[in-house]
């Protein structure tokens, strides 16, 4: 028996199932709790009286996609949340009366994605929305009534891919991207954009820079700013004189986020995430709930819900190796009353730490990395196992985003199953400055690879993976690195799994959503152009379709056929090429779902196939794939042979 062979299979139906409950709120008077849980199998929205929260009851009736996220109206008479179609991204606002119960959709559009612009402190039964239901390009930008649900149109768009509004819901700003790849930051002046910018930003500076809001009195502009530094760093500017003051810095990572008065909206907090989130009060009293805060709990803790007298907070706390849970808090009294477990299924599994660690690049880049370990295989708790282990090579999406410290259930899952498993923030990933940022433009299949492929030579050196035995998974740009792991470096790893992965950068390019057209020049810049010869030849250097005849390791490809940002072509493509080389691939694809998985049914149905080859592949437990298929709408396009048990239940 294996060391991890002495720790029970933590059930796929634990990890990715529905949470028993979410996202818990509390309204703005502080009266009602709201919270996410599923009504029939479907997440839905649930309400009780804080004093009374075992009188709970469910106020949607979702029965296909579950939602994913609501949010109380200013006024607190009533909840919100946006849902799409089958994952097409086209999302619409719905509102729940609470006095009456009935629902409505908002913004009832066909082909429309909303956008939420603007709200207020002071005017609380209105919003700003942005609708792209005139032209797909762009929002118009629209006052709307969340209680009578009236629209006006405020500003006709034709030009620029963003807005900011102050507490007024008057409009302040417009954004354009220019011709450099940055941003140009436009005032309204008589409702009417100015035609100068009065800020801009090159391409370096683009995806660090922006504002962050307006004070409730519209004096103070506040602004994560990169320009003439290396990290983000926050900025209050004053509206009149324009005079500048830095509030907060770091010289390792970017300002990741703010607190702000409820009433003022002046800074209260920030924090900064480098390894781990940390955050820094400004204001005394903030301090004082955070401090106490972090005596009460282990790992990670944050707030999710504040009411409007700032009295009472839902905070979150995640242990990283036990379950998530909510409590709610009373500031005056000084109590913590526990809200909910997210999923105390998992209450007493083996679940794993997360170890933070930084890899150095063969160029001397450091990458800021996280690796879970098998349980059982590291008696010592040094971070290390006693010998060499199977590794997964989890690679996050994006690019422009990063892996962080928290509880993640792939991590979890695959720990279980007898891996290492290890995230890194290759270059290009968010988070650590424009120059980690920066230093992955045009070097999508280069040195964003190189990075990947480091990391896996140091696990290899560090004795925790075993050479011949290591996967790359991932989704979106994950994706993308898998096929391209297979692809061009076909020595490095065993096998793959590709989850809505790009194979194709010049399709991906070419048919990317009608509202990302105002901001398609900084993926031309960062990719590569196709609409020269020199980027068109980059763009095909670096995707993987053409060199899919050098792919001699097991691939699993899933797809979601409504996906708006990687369309089913894109895994059509190399599923085609692979099987005219005589290449086997196993190709799953989700008939209901878009750019990742929403419905539970479906993710546990790959994650059953995933777990399986990879079994196959590098020799971890699995368990088995039963009836797992019948509930999901998985279809097996490609390769039902090439997983064990495969065949069997799709009988």
């Amino acid at each position: 028996m294996t060391a991890i062979d002495q720790f029970p299979l933590i059930p796929r139906d634990a990890l990715f199932g529905n949470p028993t409950r979410a996202q818990g709120k509390i309204s703005p008077d502080g009266t009602w709790l709201s919270w996410l849980a599923p009504v029939d199998g479907t997440l839905n929205i649930w309400l009780a009286p804080r004093d009374n929260p075992d009188d709970a009851k469910a106020i949607t009736s979702s029965t296909d996609r579950p939602i994913r996220d609501h949010f109380w109206a200013p006024d607190g008479k009533s909840v919100g949340y946006i849902q799409d179609k089958g994952g097409d991204e086209n999302f619409l606002l719905y509102r729940i009366d609470i006095a009456s119960g009935e629902e409505i959709c908002l913004t009832p559009f066909e082909e429309t994605r909303v956008q939420i612009v603007g709200s207020s402190e002071t005017i609380l039964d209105e919003v700003l929305v942005g609708l792209n239901n005139r032209d797909p390009q762009f929002h118009d930008v629209h006052r709307l009534n969340l209680n009578t649900g009236a629209l006006e149109l405020v500003y006709e768009n034709n030009g620029f891919a963003g807005f900011m509004a102050d507490d007024s819901l008057s409009l302040r700003m417009a954004f354009q991207q220019n011709e450099a790849g940055g941003t140009d930051f436009f005032r309204f002046a008589g409702g009417e954009v100015e035609a100068e910018p009065f800020e801009s930003t090159e391409m370096e500076d683009a995806m660090t820079t922006s504002p962050s809001g307006y004070t409730v009195d519209g004096s103070i502009l506040y602004w994560m700013d990169s320009r003439g530094r290396n990290t983000a760093a926050l900025y209050a500017q004053d509206t009149a004189t324009g005079e500048r003051t830095l509030i907060a810095e770091d010289d390792k990572a970017d300002i990741s986020g703010a607190m702000q008065n409820p009433k003022t909206g002046e800074i209260q907090a920030y924090a900064v995430n480098y390894l781990k989130t940390e955050w820094t009060a400004i204001d005394p009293e903030i301090k004082a709930s955070l401090d106490w805060l972090g005596t009460q709990f282990d790992g990670k803790y944050g707030l999710m819900s504040r009411t409007e007298d700032d009295r009472t907070w839902i905070v979150w706390n995640d242990p990283v190796s036990e379950p998530i849970a909510a409590h709610i808090y009373d500031r005056d009294a000084g109590t913590l009353t526990p809200f909910y477990v997210a999923r105390p299924e998992l209450e007493g599994t083996p679940l794993q730490p997360l170890h933070p660690i930084e890899i150095t690049s063969r160029d001397g880049l450091t990458l800021p990395s996280y690796l879970t370990l098998p349980a059982g295989s590291d008696a010592d708790g040094s971070g290390r196992p006693s010998a060499p282990v199977p590794m997964v090579l989890l690679v996050h999406g994006g690019p422009w985003a990063r892996d962080g410290y928290g509880f993640n259930s792939t991590h979890q899952m695959l720990a279980n199953r007898g891996y290492a498993v290890l995230s890194v923030n290759f270059r290009g990933s968010t988070g650590f400055g424009k120059d980690f940022l920066n230093a992955a433009n045009l070097e999508w299949g280069l040195k964003m690879h190189d990075d990947l492929i480091d990391a896996v030579d140091w696990a290899v050196a560090e004795g925790i993976a075993i050479k011949n035995k290591v996967a790359i998974m991932g989704g979106s740009y994950g994706g993308y690195a898998t096929l391209a792991g297979l692809a061009f470096t076909p020595d490095v790893f065993a096998c793959g799994v590709d989850i809505v992965g790009p194979s194709n950068l010049e399709t991906l390019l070419g048919t990317i959503p009608p509202y990302w057209a105002p901001m398609v020049k900084i993926f031309h810049e960062r990719m590569g152009n196709p609409e020269t010869e020199e980027g068109l030849a980059l763009l095909k250097a670096a995707s993987p379709l053409y060199k899919a005849d050098q792919i001699i390791k097991p691939l699993l490809i899933a797809q979601g056929a409504n996906d708006p940002r990687v369309k089913q072509d894109e895994s059509d493509q190399i599923v085609g090429a692979m099987k005219d080389a005589g290449i086997p691939v196993t190709y799953v694809l989700y008939p209901d779902e878009g750019h990742g998985f929403a419905k539970p049914a479906n993710s546990i149905s790959f994650f059953a196939v995933a777990e399986n080859f990879l079994a196959a592949c590098i020799g971890g437990r699995a368990e088995p794939l039963g009836d797992v298929l019948k509930p999901s709408t998985a279809e097996i396009v490609e390769g039902e042979d090439h997983v064990k048990g495969l065949k069997a239940a799709l009988s």
